[in-house]
């Protein structure tokens, strides 16, 4: 079945690049995919220092957990949002309405998922970076830190809103007018359907009238009158 469905085109329609960028889901997802690039970059180039001791640590302090679920969020994120910036290219070919709808519901699941592990690594991060104590290493690194910080809390925000963008294509559903109008339009040139002839079984109990005349008349008996 082919047709407009949870707010994409009908399938096996042209992509235009240009519109495809100024879409708010597109730009969700690039903002989403750069800042899951600062925070599991500055966390890897940045995020280990030495603290009293040749060995690396996390600058959060000390705590490797702390840097370690951020870097994990972080990538898994960067590649979550190049398969949604792929399937979103795609969405439009699909031409079941069903796996249209389980691309759907798995963006808003997924995103909402994502949001709350970002809420999370938030949480935890601003959290062990108040515990850190100073230091001329945890200074220089402190740039970094913060930046691993403010990020995950914009992506927070844009995760939350392509959940609730997705959410939104899922509430305008499929509109099976559309799908009406293509398949069971009738053809231009096709006539009006005949008129019903009955169970095709003729009665053999038939009621003929008697043809007119002007000289005679029957009655209903059978009696023919004399004519005058």
């Amino acid at each position: 079945m082919e047709g407009a469905s949870f707010g994409a085109g009908r399938a096996g329609g042209g992509f235009d690049p240009i519109e495809f960028l100024k879409q708010p889901q597109t730009i969700l997802r690039i903002a989403s995919w750069v800042f899951s690039v600062v925070v599991f970059g500055s966390i890897i180039n940045e995020g280990y220092i030495n603290i009293d001791s040749p060995e690396l640590h996390c600058v959060y302090n000390r705590n490797e957990d702390a840097c370690n679920y951020a870097i994990s969020v972080g990538i898994l994120a960067f590649f979550a949002c190049v398969f949604f910036i792929i399937l979103d290219i795609n969405f439009p070919q699909i031409s079941s309405v069903k796996d249209r709808k389980r691309a759907v519901m798995l963006d808003i699941g997924f995103s909402g998922l994502w949001s709350f592990l970002w809420f999370v690594c938030f949480c935890f991060l601003a959290n062990q970076w108040q515990r850190t104590p100073k230091s001329p290493n945890v200074d220089q690194a402190a740039d970094a830190a913060r930046a691993g910080i403010a990020f995950s809390f914009f992506s927070i925000i844009s995760w939350a809103a392509m959940s609730l963008k997705a959410f939104q294509r899922f509430r305008l559903g499929t509109d099976m007018s559309l799908f009406a109008t293509d398949q069971f339009a009738p053809p231009a040139n096709a006539g009006y359907p005949g008129y019903p002839t009955g169970s095709g079984i003729e009665s053999t109990e038939t009621y003929q009238s008697p043809p007119f005349t002007e000289n005679a008349d029957i009655s209903p008996k059978g009696y023919q009158a004399p004519s005058y």
